[in-house]
């Protein structure tokens, strides 16, 4: 799988995708996150994260609950 850039396309309401931020300082906060409209949160729906990530793809396998 390919890394999608949040420019080009966003994942479905709810759908646990792993995403990372990719930027001029490098990959970083690599994790399974799920999108809430404007907001991201974690794949537990638990809170929502302080940063928008700037990559996603969805996941091979679903998380277990």
């Amino acid at each position: 799988m390919e890394w999608i850039s949040v420019k080009d396309r966003l994942p479905e309401n709810g759908q646990i995708v792993r995403t990372k931020i990719d930027d001029e300082h490098g990959c970083r906060n690599d994790q399974n996150l799920k999108r809430g409209d404007r907001l991201w949160w974690l794949s537990d729906g638990s809170m929502y994260i302080y940063y928008a990530p700037t990559h996603w793809m969805p996941l091979l396998e679903p998380p277990q609950s």
